[in-house]
C-alpha cells in the first residue's frame, strides 16, 4: 500500500508545533498558555504535528547524549536482495534502544515547574531506560510503572538508571493505567512512549543519521509497534529525498497498522500476541499514525518463524545481539527478498538489543528449528537393555548432534515393555532433518514427530 509524498519544509510554521502562529500565540505554546514541552495533539492529529525543524532542533537537544550509532554491512543479506545491505545499530545506541533519543527530548522540553514535580512512564523495558536515563541527565525524578512479568535485567537496568521503579499488573495496558493514575494525582508528567511529537522529533534523528551515512540509500526498514520510530524516520528521509522508500514492519501477531490504515483511523488489535514485545502494542498513536498515513510507503507482517530466524541470524553472521523487535526489519528481508531486489541500497534498522537471556535462548532454539537446523522428536522402544545405544549408534551414522535425552518408562500411555524416548538434536538444516528422520524410521523406530 502507498500513501504518498509531501513537501516538509517547515517554513512558515512554529517550529515547535507545526502550526501556523495565530496573532497572539507566542511560539511554542498553544491556546491556555501551554508550552511546547507539555503540549499533546488531540486525537487525528494530522501529519503536520511534526516538521523537518523539529527533527533538525532535536538534533542539537541531543548533541553530547545520543550516540551517533554504526551503519554495518551485511554481506548475506546483500546476497539475499542482489543489493547492498546495510544494518543501523541503534541495539548499540545508550540503553541499548532508540527510545533515549525521544525520551530525552520530550523531557528536556519540559517547563522548570513540570520539571520540578518530575516525570512517569509505563513500560516492559526499553522506554522504561530511556526515561530513566535520560531523567538522570536532566535531574529529574522519574517514577516507571512495570509490569510483574518485566524482563529482570530490564528492571535493574532502569533502577540503576535512577528511576522509582514500581512494579504493577501483568501486562503493559495495567501498567499505564497506573502511571496514568500517578500522573493525575501528583502532577508528575507522563512521558509516552511513541504518541508525542517531540518524541517523534527525538526518534526522527536516526532518519537524519542515515542519510548522511549512506547518501546513496533507496530503502528503509523499520520495525513498528506504535509507530513514533517509523513515523520519525519516514518525516525525516521523505522530507530530504522523496524518492527514498520507507517500509514499516509489524508482528503479524500485533498487526494494528494494516486495519488502522485501511480504516482511516487507529483500530484496536486485541490481544496482541508476539514474542517482539518491542513491538507488540495493540493501537497506533494519533501522532504517529497521521505521519505514518503521509510519509510510509508500505507495511509488511512478518510471523514468529521469520523473526526468530532473522535474530539467529543478526547474532551468528553479523555478531550483533538483537532483540526480537530490533530484528523485525531483517525478518522482512529473509520472508520475502524479492520485494526488495532492485530497491538497493538497503538500510534495515536495528532497534534495540535488550533481549532477556532467558527469553534469547528460547528464540534462538525456536529459530534453529525455524531454519532446520535444531529437531526434536519422540519414540516409542522396547525397553531393555542396549536399546538406547543402538538408537544413538543410528543417528552417530547419520551426523546428528544429540544436545539432550530423555528416557521414560512410567507413563501409563505406556505398554509394559515400552518406553519413550524424546531426542532433541542439532542439524544442518531441512535436508538433513529429513535425513535423520528417515534413518531412524528405516532402522524400525516409529518417529511420533
Amino acid at each position: 500500500m502507498s500513501f504518498g509524498t509531501s513537501d516538509l519544509s517547515g517554513r512558515g510554521r512554529d517550529r515547535f508545533t507545526g502550526r501556523s502562529e495565530k496573532p497572539g500565540e507566542k511560539p511554542g505554546e498553544r491556546p491556555g498558555g501551554e508550552h511546547a514541552g507539555a503540549r499533546y495533539p488531540a486525537p487525528g492529529a494530522g501529519a503536520d504535528a511534526v516538521v523537518l525543524d523539529d527533527v533538525r532542533g532535536a538534533r542539537k537537544t541531543l548533541a553530547g547524549v545520543a550516540r551517533t550509532t554504526a551503519l554495518e554491512g551485511s554481506r548475506h543479506l546483500s546476497a539475499l536482495v542482489a543489493g547492498p545491505v546495510h544494518l543501523k545499530c541503534e541495539n548499540l545506541q545508550r540503553t541499548g534502544s532508540f527510545k533515549v533519543r525521544g525520551a530525552y527530548v520530550r523531557i528536556a522540553g519540559l517547563r522548570p515547574d513540570q520539571r520540578v514535580a518530575g516525570v512517569v512512564a509505563a513500560s516492559a523495558g526499553n522506554h522504561a531506560q530511556g526515561v530513566a536515563l535520560a531523567s538522570q541527565l536532566l535531574g529529574v525524578r522519574a517514577t516507571v510503572f512495570m509490569p510483574l512479568g518485566a524482563p529482570l535485567p530490564k528492571v535493574a537496568a532502569t533502577r540503576a538508571y535512577g528511576a522509582d521503579v514500581r512494579m504493577y499488573g501483568h501486562v503493559v495496558d495495567e501498567a499505564l493505567a497506573a502511571a496514568g493514575a500517578y500522573a493525575r494525582e501528583t502532577g508528575a508528567v507522563f512521558i509516552h512512549p511513541f504518541d508525542h511529537p517531540d518524541v517523534i522529533a527525538g526518534q526522527g534523528t536516526v532518519g537524519l543519521e542515515i542519510l548522511e551515512q549512506c547518501p546513496e540509500v533507496r530503502t528503509v526498514v523499520v520495525g513498528v509497534g506504535g509507530g513514533g520510530l517509523v513515523a520519525g524516520i519516514a518525516l525525516a528521509v521523505k522530507s530530504l529525498r522523496p524518492d527514498v522508500r520507507v517500509v514499516g514492519v509489524q508482528a503479524e501477531g500485533a498487526a494494528s497498522y494494516p486495519p488502522s490504515l485501511a480504516a482511516g483511523h487507529p483500530v484496536v488489535v486485541e490481544a496482541p500476541v508476539t514474542m517482539a514485545d518491542g513491538i507488540r502494542v495493540g493501537r497506533p498513536g494519533d501522532v504517529p499514525f497521521g505521519l505514518v498515513r503521509e510519509y510510509v510507503d508500505e507495511i509488511r507482517t512478518v510471523s514468529e518463524d521469520a523473526l526468530a530466524s532473522a535474530l539467529l541470524l543478526c547474532l551468528e553472521r553479523a555478531k550483533l545481539v538483537v532483540e526480537p523487535a530490533g530484528a523485525s526489519p531483517v525478518a522482512a528481508l529473509m520472508a520475502d527478498p524479492e520485494a526488495f531486489r532492485g530497491r538497493g541500497p538497503v538500510v534495515a534498522v536495528l532497534s534495540g538489543g535488550n533481549v532477556d537471556p532467558l527469553l534469547l535462548q528460547r528464540v534462538l532454539r525456536h529459530g534453529m528449528a525455524a531454519a532446520g537446523r535444531y529437531l526434536s522428536l519422540r519414540l516409542r522402544v522396547t525397553d531393555r537393555p542396549g536399546v538406547l545405544a543402538t538408537l544413538l549408534a543410528v543417528l552417530t551414522v547419520v551426523d546428528a548432534n544429540v544436545l539432550d535425552v530423555s528416557h521414560v518408562r512410567t507413563d501409563p500411555r505406556l505398554g509394559l515393555t515400552e518406553a519413550e524416548v524424546e531426542l532433541h538434536l542439532e542439524t544442518k538444516g531441512p535436508e538433513h532433518c529429513e535425513e535423520v528422520t528417515a534413518a531412524l524410521r528405516d532402522a524400525g523406530y516409529p518417529v511420533m514427530g
